[in-house]
C-alpha cells in the first residue's frame, strides 16, 4: 500500500513542480523536520491546499526511497533473529550434502571426533556425532535407534525444522537405552497410526533432524563407537516391512563446515526453509513482512544489488543483537567470586521441553541470542549427565582475546565422574578455531601435560604456546570464550564446596 501510494505521489510531483512557489518548498520542508510543530500551526484551509501541494510536488522520491531502504534493514534484521534457529538446522543438513557429497537422507557418521576442520556449534571434541537431515513430505518416517551395547550406547534429540524438540532417545530418552522405533507422522497426517510397537510422535514441520552420540563405554574406542553409529536405520513408514539399507558417510574423513555464515547465503538459506517448509500459525505476521525483503513462498528470490545492500546491513544488525544477547544475557554467574557462569535459559522453557513458544508470544530472541546462535539439538528433557560452566571473561572481569595469553588451573580433584574436558570456541562463528592443531584439553590428555606437585594442570590459551607447554596448550588467535565439561558430574559442584578457579592473564 505505501510503495502504491509513493509511487503516486512521484507522478503527481512531476506535473505540478514546476508551477510550485519557491516558499512552499520551505513550508514543506519545515513539515518533514518539525511534525509536531506544524501539528500546532493554525492555518487557513487555502494555506492547507498550499502546502499540500507543496509536498506532492516537493522532491520527495529520495526521502521516501531512504524511508523504505530504512524498513528492509529493520525487517531483515527482525528476520534473521527470527529464523536462526530453522537456518542453522537447514545448514547441517545442507553441509552434508555440499561438503561431504552425499545426497539427501544420507547419515553422517564420524570414525573420530571432530576437530578443528569442522564446523559445528560449540561441539565436543571427545564423542563423534551421527546426524542428518530428513523429511516427512513424502509420508511418515521411522528413526529405528539401536539398544546400547557393550562398547557404546546412543544419546540425543530428534527435532523438527525450528529444533523444537520432538524426541529424546537412547539411554536418556524414552526407549532409555532398550532402542526403538520413532514414528514421526507429518504435519496434519491422518493415516494409520500403529497401536503399539513405536514411539509415534506428530511434527509440525515437514523436516525432521537428529544428532546423537555413540558415547563410548566399557573402555570402548572411537572404532566401537563408528561400527555401533552404524546399526542405526531409518527409512519410510511405508516401507517398515521391507526396509532399505541406511546409507552413511563418514564425515571425519570428509569435514563438513554446519556453521551459519552471515552473509547473503544466510537469506537463500532462510528462503530455503520458508519455501519447504509448511506456515505456522505462530509466523504468519513474519511471513508477511517478509515479503518485502522478496521472501515468498512459490516465488524465486532474486534480490538486487541495493537490496542485497540493505539485507546484509540488516544482518549485521541481528548478528550484532545476538552477539549481545550471548554475552550479557545467556550466561549467569555459578560463584559469587568468580567469573565462570551456566547458562540461562528462558524461564520455564526447559520444564517446557524449549518450545519458545507460551500462550501469549513466541521468544525469539531468547530462542536466537539465547540458543540457537550458538547452540543446537536442546533437549526434550535436560538430564545430568554433563554440567556445563562458560568462561567469557578473565579474573579482572575482561573479555578473552586472541593476542593475550590466559592460563586455567584444573584441580586434581575436579568432580567428573567420567572426565572433564575445556574447549576454545571462536567468540566470532561459536565453532573451534580454525586451524587450531588441538580444540580441547580433558582428563585423557593429561597423562602427557605437565603437571603440578598437587596433581592439578595448568591449561593455556594462546596464539601460540608457553616454552616447555606444549601439551598443555590451547591455540587461539581470536577473541575466544571457553566451555568446561564436566560429565558425571559429582555432589561438590553442586553443593559448591568444589569451585574452579578463574582463568588468568598471564605474561
Amino acid at each position: 500500500m505505501m510503495a502504491l501510494s509513493l509511487s503516486s505521489n512521484d507522478r503527481y510531483c512531476n506535473w505540478i513542480c514546476e508551477s510550485k512557489p519557491e516558499d512552499y518548498k520551505k513550508v514543506a520542508q519545515t513539515m518533514r523536520s518539525k511534525p509536531k510543530s506544524v501539528l500546532n500551526l493554525k492555518v487557513s484551509s487555502a494555506s492547507l491546499a498550499a502546502v499540500a501541494v507543496a509536498l506532492l510536488a516537493s522532491p520527495s522520491h529520495a526521502d521516501l526511497t531512504d524511508v523504505n531502504r530504512d524498513l528492509i534493514v529493520q525487517r531483515a534484521c527482525e528476520a534473521a533473529i527470527w529464523g536462526i534457529p530453522a537456518v542453522a538446522a537447514y545448514d547441517i543438513e545442507l553441509a552434508i550434502q555440499r561438503d561431504a557429497g552425499a545426497a539427501p537422507g544420507v547419515v553422517a557418521y564420524m570414525s573420530a571426533p571432530m576437530d578443528s576442520r569442522h564446523g559445528f556449534l560449540t561441539a565436543n571434541d571427545v564423542t563423534p556425532y551421527t546426524f542428518t537431515g530428513l523429511t516427512t513430505k513424502d509420508g511418515p518416517i521411522v528413526i529405528d535407534v539401536p539398544p546400547a551395547g557393550d562398547k557404546a550406547a546412543f544419546f540425543g534429540t530428534i527435532v523438527n525444522a525450528w529444533q523444537v524438540p520432538i524426541a529424546d532417545v537412547g539411554t536418556t530418552g524414552e526407549d532409555e537405552g532398550a532402542g526403538g522405533k520413532y514414528l514421526i507422522l507429518p504435519p496434519g497426517y491422518d493415516g494409520e497410526v500403529p497401536g503399539e510397537g513405536y514411539y509415534v510422535h506428530q511434527s509440525d514441520t515437514d523436516g525432521v533432524h537428529f544428532a546423537f552420540r555413540p558415547v563410548a563405554k566399557n573402555g570402548g574406542t572411537h572404532a566401537d563407537q563408528a561400527a555401533y553409529a552404524q546399526t542405526l536405520q531409518w527409512y519410510p513408514y511405508a516401507q517398515a516391512d521391507n526396509p532399505p539399507p541406511t546409507e552413511f558417510i563418514d564425515v571425519k574423513e570428509n569435514p563438513v563446515n554446519t556453521l551459519p555464515v552471515y552473509d547473503m547465503t544466510y537469506f537463500t538459506d532462510l528462503n530455503t526453509v520458508v519455501q519447504r517448509e509448511p506456515v505456522l500459525e505462530r509466523d504468519k505476521v513474519m511471513m508477511s513482512l517478509l515479503t518485502s525483503l522478496g521472501i515468498e513462498r512459490g516465488k524465486p528470490f532474486e534480490p538486487d544489488e541495493e537490496m542485497q545492500t540493505a539485507l546484509l546491513e540488516g544482518l549485521e544488525c541481528a548478528y550484532d543483537a545476538m552477539q549481545e544477547h550471548f554475552i550479557t544475557r545467556s550466561v549467569v554467574p555459578i560463584w559469587e567470586d568468580r567469573q565462570w557462569g551456566v547458562w540461562k535459559f528462558a524461564e520455564g522453557q526447559p520444564e517446557a521441553g524449549f518450545p519458545y513458544e507460551t500462550e501469549d508470544r513466541v521468544l525469539t530472541d531468547d530462542r536466537a541470542g539465547g540458543s540457537y546462535f550458538w547452540i543446537t539439538y536442546l533437549p526434550k528433557k535436560l538430564g545430568g549427565s554433563t554440567f556445563y560452566l562458560t568462561g567469557l571473561r578473565d579474573n579482572d572481569g575482561n573479555m578473552l582475546n586472541g593476542q593475550d595469553t590466559y592460563k586455567l588451573t584444573v584441580p586434581a580433584d575436579t568432580p567428573a565422574k567420567d572426565f572433564w574436558s575445556v574447549i576454545v570456541y571462536s567468540m566470532k562463528t561459536k565453532g573451534f578455531v580454525e586451524g587450531a592443531p588441538v580444540v580441547g584439553r580433558a582428563t585423557p590428555n593429561v597423562a602427557d601435560m605437565v603437571q603440578n606437585e598437587d596433581g592439578s594442570v595448568d591449561v593455556y590459551f594462546a596464539p601460540k604456546p608457553p616454552e616447555g607447554m606444549e601439551e598443555n596448550w590451547i591455540m587461539t588467535g581470536e577473541d575466544f570464550f571457553l566451555l568446561f565439561r564436566l560429565y558425571g558430574p559429582d555432589e561438590p559442584l553442586f553443593d559448591k564446596s568444589w569451585t574452579l578457579g578463574d582463568i588468568e592473564k598471564v605474561e
